[in-house]
């Protein structure tokens, strides 16, 4: 059997299983090929050189038995390998953080709010950081800035460390833990990324095996997925340095967020998976919505 065979198998067996997708593939056949191309040390961008491949009884018994891993404990590919990949960089994940996913990361990526930074921003927090993606990728993005990364759990922060220590950004990342911006207490940011719990109570009651596997604390928001950006909102303008900014991720809560902040009016920013997953505030936008800015 040759590797794409292989892969295609292995698809047709995650399909049949009903596994779900969504925490780094989208679908059964990237899902197989990961997991085929990681069992066998290839790269994982290795596919078309060694689609035609031909595959010993030893490489194709590796395979399926982590296929069937994969189908039987229903637990997320990233959790099985221990690395996540998020705009082509590398990152350490087990089940102490959520598997890195955010939308952030490609507006990073792609320079989308670059006209909201400039000279003056020099303090980027990245709250809920969970295993420190963002925070790195926003210290690769701009080498000129510091970048805290903030979370409730100690076990998050334990991972992100690892992660800050694999790509050598000791010296500009350093992380605190505690309960949303008490963790900052007294700090002045520029930019504040945040990729917040948000997940209503009834979509957390229908979420798939694979989603169920990761901290709840991570992803459960309240009745309406507002509870934890509330006290955000609250307090952000304290936190946020003249022309400061916030890039707030929400999924698929748009109309909760705007019948929660219905005197806001923030900029929606564009994403590969439409322009309700992301939003932009400014301190000032904050300001006049009758949020106290303390100076």
């Amino acid at each position: 059997m040759t590797l794409i065979e292989l892969i295609e198998a292995g698809a047709a067996r995650l399909q049949a299983a009903g596994v779900a997708f969504g925490q780094g593939t989208l679908n059964a056949f990237d899902e197989a090929a990961w997991l085929t191309l990681w069992r066998l040390g290839l790269p994982l961008d290795a596919l078309d050189a060694h689609a035609e491949s031909e595959l010993d009884a030893e490489q194709l018994a590796r395979v399926e038995a982590l296929i069937g891993e994969r189908i039987r404990t229903r637990q997320p590919a990233a959790y099985l390998t221990g690395e996540a990949w998020l705009q082509g960089v590398p990152f350490f994940i087990d089940q102490r953080a959520i598997v890195p996913r955010s939308f952030i990361a490609e507006l990073i990526a792609e320079g989308s709010f670059d006209a909201w930074l400039g000279e003056h921003t020099h303090a980027v927090l990245d709250l809920c950081t969970g295993n420190g993606s963002l925070a790195v990728l926003a210290a690769m993005a701009w080498p000129e800035v510091h970048v805290t990364g903030a979370d409730l759990s100690p076990d998050a922060l334990a991972v992100a460390q690892r992660n800050i220590e694999r790509h050598g950004l000791q010296e500009r990342i350093r992380l605190v833990q505690g309960d949303g911006l008490a963790a900052v207490a007294g700090q002045g940011f520029d930019l504040v990324l945040c990729n917040p719990p948000y997940v209503n109570a009834q979509s957390m009651a229908a979420l798939p095996p694979e989603f169920r596997a990761e901290p709840e604390l991570a992803l459960a928001g309240g009745a309406d997925g507002m509870d934890f950006i509330r006290r955000l909102l609250a307090d952000l303008p304290a936190r946020l340095n003249e022309g400061g900014v916030l890039v707030l991720e929400i999924g698929h809560e748009r109309r909760f967020f705007e019948a929660a902040f219905p005197q806001l009016e923030p900029v929606w920013l564009e994403t590969s998976a439409g322009g309700d997953m992301v939003l932009l505030l400014t301190r000032e936008q904050l300001s006049a919505s009758g949020m106290q800015v303390v100076c």
